[in-house]
């Protein structure tokens, strides 16, 4: 029974300490517990831990001083030597350091009671960091708010004399108060202004792209709907009827009283007029340059004048903003002016266009070698636009500026416009650019083509050189007349199906041609004699192919068709000459040549012999590839009856 009433006794001490313990454990400020004699921390709660990052070891049996958030507080060994003598002390703003080193502020308070016989003491910290700041920021806004109130009339004298238009706003948008900048950029006097409300129809702003701003988009009524700052904003000001407008930045921020109600919106207009017009002059400069590279791309990589003219034609209309435009090309031989590429007109009247040189504007502007400007047709014309206008074109202003290209005019460019407009002296030197680039790619065709004309020249002179000179060889050796002819344009065929190119082909008709070249160096007895060449006239004979390198070698144009002069006489073994070249190291064009040469000699009448039929110098061919004639060379010739379907004899 005793027992009983012992722990029934104790039961109230338990629940105390029970109470105690979860105070401590949920407690929202720091508590440390010290031992009052050794100083040594004998127990912290978790919120302090939380608050410091420090783990509970590294509170537990140190002195409060050596822990890391007190080391640096001189007041933390002081404070536990007066806690001997008062029983208590208090810090209102004590700065601890964090274990990541962020100082948290505090108030620290420290009692000493007894816990049975023992004394111990409590410290209790708590973080007031956000109280010190919420007293700093409302300190500073009473600060603020006393500063505004005694600077309200100095501030207004600066915004009156401010270079940047001001205007406030109430809450129902109606205009409270404007500075002269304000009235000289919205182009209203101050009375006009004061009391007018920004939803008036009256007001007429732009955007950028030069269309009516919607009175949402205006910039009170983007504040007041979004309750933010509205930066940088850029819009035009009409100045009146004429369409003319300044542009200006705006920037425009609300102002809230304590309850968060819209007191007022403050819009700021600053004039950039200047800096617009000199973004679009860049603009427009960059536009520029980029449509004289386009130009120059298409002059450079094409020689076809009337892709060229068309490229420059729509830069032309497109950059210059003019209806129509056209190139008239100088006829040297008539002296004439002749349409070659127009764009924009209605009809095809232009394309007719005709003019001898000094008749008409574009005659006066080849001729006097100046820009010609009509700025209204319907005063003055001349014969031909007069014409063109009564066909429904309905010009009001011409321009026609002579294209010269090396000092000579090589036509003139005609501009048309169906409206009477001023245009400014950057809009006349991009005309003159664009009229340069058109005499250059006239002048590069012309040169083009100038070249064409002499490379064909050229190339059918020496084509005719060449076939004079077999000409003259197959009289000399006494062949079948056509041989050289008829192997030649057989060559060039089988070339084709090995696939060599045109240019290859050239020099492969070339080569067959002057195959025998070499035997111009052969003396007439060994070249002429009709019975058996004797061993040492063989030497003298074989010599032609050598000659024929040496003759051909020097001359540029002829080398690349060597190949069949200089090596049609190798064979597939190796026992031919003069090289003793044996199977691909012969070129292909030889190993060609040597299958048709054969084949028409032998289809062919000699002096010493009747011509084979084509069975029998099938026979013969196929009997020999592989040993003299190239193997697969010889399968094409036969096995497609290339050679009998060729066969001219």
């Amino acid at each position: 029974m005793s027992d009983f009433n012992h722990i029934g006794a104790e039961q109230p001490l338990i629940n105390s300490e029970l109470r105690y313990r979860r105070l401590f454990e949920t407690a929202q400020d720091g508590i440390l517990i010290l031992n009052a004699e050794t100083g040594l921390i004998d127990d912290v709660n978790p919120y302090l831990i939380d608050m410091l990052g420090y783990s509970r070891d590294e509170f537990v049996e140190k002195k409060l001083w050596e822990v890391g958030a007190f080391r640096d507080v001189e007041a933390s060994r002081n404070a536990f030597q007066a806690l001997q003598e008062k029983e208590f002390i208090r810090y209102e703003n004590l700065p601890l350091k964090r274990k990541d080193g962020r100082l948290v502020q505090v108030e620290f308070v420290s009692n000493v009671y007894l816990v049975g016989d023992e004394k111990v003491i409590q410290c209790n910290i708590r973080d007031i960091s956000d109280r010190k700041r919420a007293e700093a920021a409302l300190l500073a806004k009473d600060e603020t708010r006393l500063s505004l109130i005694e600077n309200l009339e100095t501030h207004w004298l600066l915004i009156e004399n401010l270079p940047v238009g001001v205007v406030i706003h109430a809450p129902d948008t109606q205009i409270v108060l404007c500075n002269p900048e304000a009235v000289q950029l919205l182009g209203r006097s101050s009375n006009q202004l004061l009391g007018k409300d920004a939803n008036d129809p009256d007001w007429h702003f732009v955007r950028e792209d030069g269309t009516r701003m919607p009175v949402a988009e205006y910039p009170v009524n983007q504040v007041i709907a979004t309750g933010r700052l509205l930066k940088n904003f850029v819009m035009g000001v009409a100045r009146g009827s004429d369409g003319e407008h300044t542009w200006v930045l705006v920037n425009a921020y609300p102002e809230f009283d304590r309850d968060r109600r819209l007191r007022q919106v403050v819009v700021t207009f600053a004039d950039i007029s200047d800096i617009k017009c000199a973004d679009e002059r860049i603009r427009r400069h960059l536009e520029h340059l980029t449509a004289l590279v386009e130009i120059d791309r298409a002059i450079n990589f094409s020689f076809d004048l009337n892709l060229s003219l068309t490229t420059l034609l729509t830069h032309v209309i497109v950059q210059l903003g003019v209806d129509a435009a056209d190139v008239l090309l100088l006829n040297p031989t008539t002296q004439t002016l002749e349409y070659v590429a127009g764009r924009g007109f209605h009809s095809k009247v232009i394309e007719h266009a005709h003019q001898p040189l000094g008749e008409g504007y574009a005659g006066r502007a080849a001729q006097e070698r100046r820009i010609v400007h009509v700025p209204d047709l319907a005063k003055e014309q001349d014969g031909f636009l007069r014409r063109v206008v009564l066909a429904g074109e309905n010009f009001a202003s011409y321009h026609g500026v002579p294209l010269v290209a090396k000092g000579q005019v090589v036509g003139v460019l005609e501009i048309f416009h169906r409206t009477r407009l001023v245009r400014d002296e950057g809009w006349l030197d991009f005309l003159k650019a664009l009229a340069a680039q058109a005499a250059i790619a006239i002048d590069n065709v012309t040169l083009f083509d100038n070249l064409q004309r002499s490379n064909s020249e050229l190339f059918q002179a020496y084509d005719a050189t060449i076939e004079g000179w077999s000409r003259a060889l197959e009289l000399r050796d006494d062949e079948t007349e056509g041989h050289t002819q008829r192997v030649a344009a057989l060559t060039v065929k089988l070339a084709r199906l090995f696939g060599l190119s045109d240019a290859e082909l050239v020099q492969v008709r070339w080569g067959a041609l002057l195959h025998d070249i070499g035997k111009m160096g052969i003396p007439d007895g060994i070249l002429r004699k009709h019975d058996t060449l004797t061993e040492a006239e063989w030497v003298v004979m074989k010599k032609h192919t050598v000659y024929a390198y040496e003759m051909l070698s020097p001359i540029r144009y002829l080398r690349a068709a060597l190949d069949i002069p200089y090596a049609h006489h190798e064979k597939w073994d190796g026992t031919g000459y003069p090289l003793g070249l044996k199977g691909e190291q012969i070129p292909l064009v030889a190993r060609i040549f040597a299958v048709v040469d054969v084949w028409d000699a032998l289809r062919s009448d000699r002096r010493y012999r009747a011509s084979w039929s084509v069975e029998k110098v099938r026979e013969h061919l196929r009997s020999l590839a592989g040993t003299h004639f190239d193997p697969h060379v010889v399968e094409v010739c036969l096995d497609s009856d290339f050679l009998v379907d060729n066969d001219k004899h």
